[in-house]
């Protein structure tokens, strides 16, 4: 609710008169008009309002709001107590009229329910106003844009749901219009009826917490195993904790994280989902669901951060590995070995998604063979996530055969490893291996020579970067693989780069046999066991480096546009700069990383902006001054930004 502070004074009613007048009729409305009500006649002029509306448009009001069901008492508190032809009206926060009561809402019906008053439909008045500033608006007389309501005077009090961050509709007294443009009369009855009905909101408020724990028991009524999880509590039924793995309720919570976070943000934000627990190198949670045992069902126990080895990941299918903003409900396999699916429905309090439960379901056990491939053979290969595993099973199979092979991915996410691995696997010769980015010239025509000639023992060729090959050497390629389609070749392609005609005849030749390795992004259930990989063997002296939990969520929340290389770097420069003992913190990581996630839903362009942030502070060491020079802004404006985004404690 707003304060009752009171309107400022502005123009005479006469002159405010004259200038709509000259405004609409086609002249600019003059000097003593102020810009904001300018701007209001001009979107309603955009908008096709028409001045000479006989009654607002109506809508399809909506069924039993919970608004009108929470406002309704204090409405017909007030209603009969008005006086001087003043009336109150109820909006919802789509401008939607649901209530009204006293005095007749002039120029309308007496039925208001569903009149749409936004100000695409009937321009400028308080309700829409106070919707869009949040804030207590008055709007008098020949302020509004309908003849309808030139002899009115409004004001409106926004209308905020415990917890909401945005106004769910508000309440306006009506009042005959006054000449001399004095307060309006009705301000302090809107501001006490807006408490009153935030009041009662909050009595009838049930806590999302609770309406999660109904949901779960009223899945369990019919017998079935549930899971109901919000991203930091879970409940798990004896059922289902007898038949998912501790590695698949992870999953599931981190997916109804994703879910609760990013909602509105589509797949590309969902992808950040960062789990309460992962097995990693300094500890895992230590107890199952069916140790926690309750009157409702298990809840899992709180992480804790405890010595343990490092622990391999169950595969899990791409819905959990990768979870994304989901319509309810959806069904997927589990790898748990006893043949089960998971159909999950996300779960909503107040038009937002507090959660999700899920009820396992038999289902027909899935052969998961190719999944299972060579890949534990493969030397020097981090990983056992499942789009991992899928892509280094896929190469592993095309490597069986020693004829081209392209690996595909963004910078840094391991396709040089993998290639060497694949190499090491056909137990031939060390490969000769050249880096296009360095442009050496006659290295692959010489290698092209020798394999033309016959020379049948010529070691295989490794070839990084493809897409920055010259043209004699895809030229050599070109001739040599017309002649002999089956050569010893293993080549990584980044994509992005432009590429001429005969570089892309030689990528189209190249992808017949061709695998696409996924990014760090996708995989961050590998990120435990890379960062065990990384830290290597400590100095004389020094303990092994460890990470903490808060530190690990933040690296998996991270988007690592650097991939694997971008976690291998971060690594190295944490170990260098630390003095302290004992597990890394998150607020020993670089700037961009110890970032907490945003405390709020963001638009698409403060998402943007948000971004934009990171990448510069990350660019510049974490120096302000600089960064905020490289955006265009300055330090203060940058400094504002950091707290409006909850990144000034970092």
């Amino acid at each position: 609710m707003t304060s009752i502070d009171d309107t400022p004074a502005g123009p005479a009613l006469s002159s405010l008169r004259r200038a709509r007048d000259r405004f609409l009729g086609g002249r600019p409305p003059g000097d003593g008009v102020p810009e904001d009500l300018a701007q209001a006649w001009r979107r309603a002029r955009f908008f096709g309002v028409p001045r000479d509306l006989t009654a607002p448009p109506r809508v399809r009001p909506p069924v039993d709001p919970p608004l009108l069901a929470a406002a309704r008492p204090a409405l017909d508190r007030v209603a009969p107590t008005l006086s001087g032809g003043m009336g109150l009206v109820l909006v919802d926060s789509r401008c939607r009229a649901l209530w009204s009561g006293g005095g007749r809402y002039t120029g309308t019906s007496a039925d208001v329910a569903g009149l749409d008053l936004s100000e695409k439909a009937v321009g400028h008045n308080s309700a829409a106003l106070a919707l869009r500033t949040g804030r207590r608006a008055e709007v008098h007389g020949p302020e509004h844009f309908l003849d309808l309501w030139q002899e009115v005077s409004t004001v409106s009090v926004p209308l905020y749901e415990p917890a909401a961050g945005r106004p769910a509709g508000a309440v306006t007294v009506v009042a005959p219009l006054a000449e001399d443009r004095t307060a309006h009369p009705g301000a302090a009855i809107a501001e006490a009826t807006a408490h009153a009905v935030e009041t009662e909101l909050l009595g009838r408020a049930r806590p999302p917490e609770r309406q999660l724990l109904d949901a779960y028991l009223r899945q369990r009524a019919d017998g079935a195993a549930v899971v109901a999880l919000d991203g930091s509590s879970r409940l798990v039924s004896p059922e289902a904790a007898r038949l998912l793995s501790h590695e698949t309720l992870t999953r599931l919570e981190r997916r109804a994280t994703a879910l609760v976070r990013d909602a509105d943000t589509g797949p590309e934000g969902a992808r950040a989902g960062a789990p309460e627990e992962n097995a990693g190198p300094e500890g895992a949670r230590t107890g199952t669901p069916a140790e926690n045992t309750g009157p409702e069902g298990p809840r899992s126990a709180a992480p804790e951060e405890s010595a343990g080895p490092e622990g391999a990941h169950t595969a899990t299918p791409e819905a959990i590995a990768a979870p994304e903003a989901i319509a309810a409900p959806e069904e997927f396999a589990v790898p748990d070995g006893a043949g089960l699916t998971v159909r999950m429905s996300r779960l909503t309090h107040g038009g937002e998604v507090i959660g999700a439960v899920a009820t396992v379901c038999p289902a027909a056990r899935r052969a998961r063979a190719a999944e299972r491939h060579d890949h534990d053979r493969l030397p020097g290969l981090v990983g056992t996530s499942r789009p991992w595993r899928l892509a280094v099973s896929g190469a592993t199979e095309l490597a069986r055969s020693a004829e081209p092979l392209l690996l595909i991915g963004e910078a840094g996410v391991g396709k040089t490893a993998l290639a060497r691995a694949l190499l090491t696997l056909r137990g031939s010769a060390a490969p000769r291996v050249v880096d296009a980015a360095e442009q050496v010239p006659g290295e692959v025509p010489r290698w092209c020579h020798a394999l033309a000639e016959g020379q049948g023992g010529a070691a295989a060729l490794l070839l990084r970067h493809a897409e920055r090959l010259g043209q004699s050497d895809v030229a050599a390629l070109l001739s040599l693989l017309e002649r002999r389609p089956a050569v010893p070749l293993v080549a990584t392609h980044t994509p992005g780069a432009p590429t001429g005609p005969c570089l892309s005849r030689l990528l189209d030749i190249l992808s017949a046999r061709s695998v696409a390795l996924p990014p760090l992004r996708e995989r961050v259930d590998d990120i435990p066991a890379l960062l065990t990989a990384f830290t290597g063997h400590p100095s004389p002296g020094r303990p092994p480096l460890t990470w903490s939990l808060d530190a690990r969520r933040a690296l998996e929340q991270h988007t690592w546009p650097g991939n694997v290389a971008e976690l291998a770097h971060v690594v190295r420069e944490v170990a260098e700069r630390r003095r302290a003992t004992g597990p890394v913190r998150r607020e020993e990581l670089p700037y961009g990383l110890r970032v907490p996630p945003a405390t709020r839903r963001l638009s698409g362009m403060e998402r943007a902006e948000r971004t934009a942030i990171l990448e510069a502070l990350r660019r510049h060491g974490d120096n302000k001054a600089r960064a905020a020079e490289s955006l265009g802004i300055g330090r203060a404006t940058l400094y504002r930004k950091l707290r409006a985004y909850g990144m000034d404690q970092a």
